[in-house]
């Protein structure tokens, strides 16, 4: 089934057109992403699609039964109500059902009552399409989305308005999960999502059971959950089947084979005007040549295949070599006031590393580069510097740029002795050119201001760089420039980042802060993802035998101090335990039984599939075993409810 069908669709801001004959389709259970440049569109195609803005030409399908939710970018809850609440306004319909059925069950205790045997039908008829709605487990579902979003730690009664920005585009991001609509649109949900969050994100959208269209730079995310990409390029749009890898791949092959397509035409172009020219005037010829001149006017001539957009080029050069011990952290406390974020922080960093810095949000991360480029004072213990270093500092936040300064000035102020032509080809490399260099730097996007504050730290050929989210508001392209440009550099890294592709590429060294501990890896994110999984293994098998032997502890203790009924107690609680995680696993196998019975029915009645016997029969059979399952797993729920 077709969720959504864009065709021949533009849309233009005043003189500026942002789309142009833009097909796009998704189908049922697709998980689609558009990419594309900063500025090419996707957002505003998104916008479209959820109704937010309106298209001047061409055609917007989307089915009425298809509920369509829609998570812009960095969009929050803005409202009074608990988190709790908030989540539950999801589910006001259940609510209702609820409220109805505990009044059925009322009206049920009294069997004299005249309309008794109707009552007990409505009560069936209501319990049935309850469960069917996840009546039994959607506070189970809160909670889930809510650990699953790092708020397990949180008062679910806290106000939403006392919360951050990046909290309450969280929480809106659950309640769009909760409501589990046909379609869901994101774009750039890995905002203000860090590394363990985006992998519960990954495994959640992975199973998720409608229509996904999603708008991300994070590309590790991409590879694990999309099967179709839409490039949105030059106001167009060309589709690949596959993940983000394949598409680069599939789009290299096909600007290939356009580029040999081109070459050939424009050869057999050449030949027929030379042609043309030499024979039109002779006689004997003429007739030839007239005969190729109406071919070559016929001809419809292919544009030279553009493969890009404009890129950034730089690189980051060094004035000279720091010693080999560059960075010595010893005891360090960082934090704001008396009240320490991380303690006890130590490490050394050598000539040549790129050293990442993990760690869940609010932790200390940013502090503590603050800390080490001078930013900030510790609190206790020190930072000592090798010979030589000499620091370049980039802020996520992009405070070091004057907000009353034009671009050019930006720069040229801090290297005045400079000619003017020279600033304007560094601003050029980073793709300011003509009169851009004369906007003013608060009205620059967040793109923008991030390639100009590349270029002001390029300028000042530090020999350690320290960086806070590099790329942040980079589209994809320039973030393969920016690491092209980071792996070429010849001093030493150390940097923050939520983009594990990012990590994966440039990290030697892997420091992880938690609450409790400092912990060092040597290598990149997989092997520092093949780690924690040893270290999740290990801690899942002691936990095992732990509870294997706690039985015999639990005992004998009992049998010591003569409280025989212990052992009772305990038994009769991890049973209860095993039914509800039984009722749980359950439901949730229910649910994806009767989404397959769905796909099931809607193949069998399509005129392709009923008329091939064998695709029909295989289908049919699979029902079959499907719905003796789902009668199995019923028959056990009602018997674990009793």
């Amino acid at each position: 089934m077709i969720v959504l069908q864009c065709s021949q669709l533009n849309k233009s801001f005043g003189t500026d057109t942002i789309l142009n004959q833009v097909k796009l389709e998704v189908k049922s259970n697709e998980r689609v992403a558009l990419v594309g440049r900063n500025g090419a569109g996707k957002s505003t195609l998104l916008k479209i699609i959820a109704g937010e803005l309106t298209h001047d030409d061409g055609t917007l399908m989307i089915p009425k039964e298809v509920n369509v939710g829609y998570l812009a970018q960095d969009s929050g809850l803005n409202t009074d109500r608990s988190i709790w609440d908030e989540m539950m306004t999801v589910f006001s319909a259940l609510r209702q059902m609820e409220r109805k059925l505990r009044s059925l069950e009322e009206e049920m205790s009294d069997p004299s009552n005249p309309r008794y045997e109707k009552i007990l039908q409505d009560y069936d008829q209501l319990s049935q399409d309850f469960r069917d709605r996840g009546g039994f487990q959607y506070e189970a579902d809160i909670r889930s989305i809510l650990s699953g979003l790092n708020f397990s730690s949180f008062d679910y009664s806290t106000p939403i308005r006392s919360l951050s920005g990046g909290q309450k585009t969280r929480l809106a991001l659950g309640k769009l999960l909760l409501s589990k609509p046909e379609l869901l649109i994101l774009d750039e949900p890995t905002n203000h999502l860090d590394i363990d969050t985006m992998t519960w994100l990954e495994s959640y959208l992975s199973g998720y059971s409608g229509a996904l269209l999603i708008v991300s730079h994070d590309r590790y995310f991409l590879d694990r959950i999309v099967n179709t990409v839409y490039e949105l390029t030059f106001h167009q749009t060309y589709k690949y089947t596959g993940n983000y890898s394949h598409y680069l791949d599939e789009k290299a092959a096909r600007l290939e084979l356009e580029m040999k397509e081109f070459d050939k035409q424009q050869s057999e172009i050449k030949k027929l005007e030379d042609f043309v020219a030499r024979n039109l005037a002779r006689a004997s010829t003429s007739n030839r040549a007239k005969s190729r001149r109406k071919k070559l006017e016929k001809m419809e001539r292919l544009d030279r295949p553009v493969s890009e957009d404009e890129s950034a080029k730089f690189r980051f050069d060094i004035e000279r070599q720091t010693g080999n011990d560059v960075l010595m952290v010893d005891g360090l406390a960082i934090g704001y006031g008396d009240t320490p974020l991380v303690s006890d922080v130590s490490f050394t960093i050598t000539r040549g590393e790129s050293v990442a810095l993990i760690g869940p949000n609010g932790i200390g991360k940013t502090t503590l580069l603050k800390t080490i480029a001078g930013s900030l004072e510790a609190l206790r213990g020190g930072v000592r510097y090798g010979s030589n270093v000499k620091i370049g500092y980039y802020d996520q936040e992009q405070t070091g740029l004057n907000p009353k300064k034009t671009v050019l000035h930006e720069l040229w102020d801090d290297y005045p002795l400079f000619p003017e032509k020279q600033i304007r080809t560094v601003l050029g490399n980073f793709l300011f050119t003509g009169d851009e260099v004369l906007k003013s730097v608060m009205d620059l996007s967040g793109g923008e201001k991030a390639r100009l504050s590349l270029a002001k730290l390029m300028m000042e050929k530090p020999n350690v760089l320290i960086l806070d989210e590099p790329t942040n508001h980079l589209d994809l392209d320039s973030k393969e420039v920016l690491e092209d440009a980071l792996i070429d550099y010849p001093g030493t890294l150390m940097f923050v980042s939520h983009d594990r592709y990012f990590i994966n590429r440039m990290a030697t060294k892997i420091i992880e802060l938690s609450s409790d501990a400092m912990t060092t890896y040597l290598g990149d994110y997989d092997y520092y993802q093949e780690k924690k999984e040893e270290q999740a293994a290990f801690l899942q098998l002691e936990e095992d035998q732990r509870n294997e032997a706690r039985p015999d502890m639990d005992s004998h203790a009992a049998d010591a101090q003569g409280k025989s009924g212990f052992m009772q107690q305990k038994e009769a609680q991890k049973a209860e335990r095993q039914r509800l995680r039984r009722i749980e696993e359950i439901e949730s196998t229910v649910e994806g039984h009767e989404s397959r019975v769905e796909e099931i029915e809607s193949e069998l009645i399509k005129p392709e599939v009923f008329q091939d016997h064998e695709e029909s029969a295989r289908l049919q059979t699979e029902l079959e075993s499907l719905q003796d399952a789902l009668e199995t797993l019923m028959d056990e729920w009602e018997a674990l409810q009793d």
